[in-house]
């Protein structure tokens, strides 16, 4: 379900409080300056102990082929998810859209996971914390597999942060390749109502140094052997 947007201009605390209450914006286009409200009917989330990692994709974390660094350059991840890809030749990333997680990204309510190689940008994502949810907007990748990685080290992070929600916004094969799941947009609002009323750490670690691929997986692979003792148990 879409809802126009006032004409007034749109700040960072109403942008926050929409997120609170299940909406986000969209434009219609990168030209187009108006933006839209959205509350999907179904909606796409990762449930935190579900992220399905290939034999593949966890050798390629474990060999940290890429550099994995958060939050160091917000306005090349933006300009890399605006840009046409041949499964995206358009995006819904306009001026406005720019000017908002910007700002928000200054207050520290948006962050980024960056994808580097031979010290090159090459996968990544950005999304909205708040408290313990955090709302996925849009990732990239140049490299194959480079978007997966950013991925799971943001999954690991939330799991590791306390997180209790990883909202996609809408379903794709790729992200249900991954463990994305849909559902209604009432249990939805359940899951973000239960999510804001604790706060997550999107820097768990000690230091902002970059985390290796073997720590990543031994937190991913916990919630994997949790989940088969319990269905064991069952």
């Amino acid at each position: 379900m879409s809802r126009p947007s006032a004409n007034y201009a749109i700040t960072p605390q109403i942008l926050l409080r929409a997120y609170s209450i299940g909406l986000f914006p969209m434009a219609e286009s990168a030209q187009e300056e108006q933006l839209f409200w959205v509350d999907p009917q179904e909606r796409a989330i990762f449930p935190l102990d579900a992220f399905k990692v290939s034999h593949s994709l966890a050798k390629t974390i474990r060999s940290d082929r890429f550099e994995v660094r958060i939050d160091t350059d917000f306005d090349s991840v933006i300009d890399a998810c605006a840009t046409s890809a041949p499964k995206r030749e358009n995006t819904w990333i306009n001026a406005e859209i720019r000017r908002l997680y910007r700002e928000l990204f200054d207050l520290g309510f948006v962050h980024t996971v960056e994808c580097r190689r031979n010290g090159a940008l090459v996968g990544g994502l950005y999304g909205v914390s708040l408290r313990s949810a955090f709302f996925g907007e849009s990732m990239f990748h140049r490299e194959t597999d480079a978007s997966k990685v950013a991925l799971a080290h943001l999954v690991a992070r939330l799991r590791k942060g306390g997180y209790r929600l990883l909202d996609t916004q809408f379903m794709t094969t790729h992200l249900a390749s991954l463990g994305a799941v849909e559902i209604s947009r009432d249990a939805y609002h359940a899951l973000l109502e239960e999510a804001l009323t604790t706060h997550g750490r999107f820097t768990p670690w000690p230091d902002d140094s970059p985390v290796r691929g073997s720590e990543i997986l031994d937190i991913l692979r916990l919630d994997a052997e949790i989940r088969t003792e319990m269905a064991d148990r069952s």
